[in-house]
Parts: C-alpha cells; structure tokens; sequence
C-alpha cells in the first residue's frame, strides 16, 4: 500500500548504494520536518485532522504519522449520512487502520438539524458552509480537549482559488500542505504509494448531491495549475504563454474575489 524501500543487495560482498534522493523525496522529508518542527516549537505532540477518503488528508495523514508518531495522530471522519459516498468512508477507515491511528467517527447529520430551525431561513449556501464548519468545531472540540493541533488538509491551488469555507475546511493550526499544488499532491501522493484508488478519485468536498470540486470551478486541476503557477506573470504573460483566455480569466477573477479567505480579519484604524 505504501512504497517501501528495496531490499539491500549484495554483490562480492559490497553493499549496493543507496539510490540518489529524488525531488519528491527532499519534498517530503521538508514537509515531514517541518511539521515536526512547527510541533516543537509551539510545545505540542498531538494532532488531530479530519480524514475524507479523499488524496489531501491521506498524504497529511501519512506526513503526520512520519513527524509526529501514529499515537500523537487522531483522526475524526465525519460523514452526512445519507450524502457521502459509503466507498469514501471506507477508504477513510482503512487508511486510519493501516496507519494505526486512533480514529472517531462522528456523523454530523445531528449537529446539522439543529442549524435548519433559525428564526431565518438559511440560504443554500449557508447550508453548505454550515457542514464544513460544524467538521472545524468537533475538531477544535477535539483539539481542546486533548491538547492537540488541528492539521488543514488544503493545497496550494484550492488556497489561492478560495475554494473553501472560511472558518469551516480553511479552519487550522497548520497547513501541511499549502505549498503543494493540486496536480503535486497526486504526484506525491502516488510516490509515496497511497492506493490509486485514493490517489485518482475526483475530488470531492461532498457538501451536495453530486458535487465535484472540477465541475463546480469550472475546470480541471491540471488546467488550474497550468495558471495558478504562473499568477505571478500576470494576465498578460499567461495569455503571452498560450494559455486559453476564459481559463486564465476565471483563475484570475477567482484569486482577487477570495482573497479575504486567507487574510486576518481588518480591523478599524483609530487615528
């Protein structure tokens, strides 16, 4: 399941070299480190993450069992019943299992009723975003009790696309992997050998009936990330590039509308 190191062979009695380390083995020993080391720092041992089915919290699941040892990980899945797929929360289960980690499962379906009998009545959007939230709470619930870190399962591409809730999946201590585009993750995800099945399913934050984070964008990943690479060249130098002019428009608009997901909130100046 997960990619081991061959076994040492032996040729006249001298030991065969160790093969070079490749870019995505100095990525993940950055990130392994890193997050070992943010730990340390802030005088934590315990983390606690929610884990999907889906490629992101498996690759920061792995990272954290590699930093911080799987009895320091817990892990919460936290289904709808009735809307999340029963395959994904498999998935969930057994890497939790495999890796060994301690794992609660919590339903939100009845915290989420309790959310549709305001004195208003709650718009779509607000349902929506109420799901990914009320995951944040039982996590920093969680967090507080056990004196642990709460693990953001974000890439880089949905950071800077805003693509997601502010305050609810975009709640964290840390980012494990903010750094890492969409389209790196998978790489990383498929180096390390987290199951394929895992690896390659269409990405999904299951807050709809059929939703897909591709189809609600409005593109791929992999065009995304053609264009999130190169913000820093402008409009101009993307469309100077070859890049399709309605892809590079909407990454564009995307990133200056979501800005304000990953800013402090302002505060008023007193002169």
């Amino acid at each position: 399941m997960i990619r081991k190191q061959q076994n040492s062979l032996f040729a006249d009695s001298a030991p065969v070299p160790a093969p070079a380390p490749t870019p995505e083995d100095e990525i993940y020993n950055v990130l392994v480190l890193g997050l070992k080391k943010y730990f340390t720092k802030n005088n934590f041992k315990r983390a606690v993450l929610g884990v999907s089915g889906g490629v992101d919290s498996a690759l920061v699941l792995k990272i954290a069992v590699d930093a911080l040892g799987s009895q320091n990980v817990t892990a919460l899945i936290m289904p709808e019943l009735g809307l999340s797929n029963p395959e994904n929360m498999e998935h969930a289960k057994v890497l939790c299992e495999y890796f060994g980690v301690t794992v609660f499962y919590q339903p939100i379906n009845g915290f989420l009723m309790d959310f549709s009998t305001p004195p208003w009545k709650p718009s779509a959007l607000a349902h929506i975003n109420t799901k990914a939230r009320i995951r944040a709470v039982l996590l920093y619930n969680y967090a507080n009790t056990e004196h642990a870190l709460v693990l953001g399962t974000s890439n880089k591409s949905e950071l800077l696309l805003g693509y997601g809730t502010k305050y609810g999946d975009l709640a964290a201590d840390i980012e494990v992997i903010g750094e890492l585009f969409k389209t790196d993750v998978i790489k990383l995800a498929d180096y390390i050998g987290l199951p394929p099945e895992i690896a390659h399913k269409p990405p999904t934050a299951e807050l709809s009936p059929g939703q897909t984070d591709e189809a609600e964008i409005g593109a791929t990943y992999y065009d995304l990330d053609k264009v999130l690479m190169k913000l820093d060249e402008g409009v101009t130098g993307c469309l100077d590039q070859g890049l399709p002019m309605s892809l590079v428009q909407l990454v564009f608009r995307r990133v200056e509308e979501n800005k304000h997901k990953l800013q402090m909130p302002p505060s008023i100046k007193i002169p």
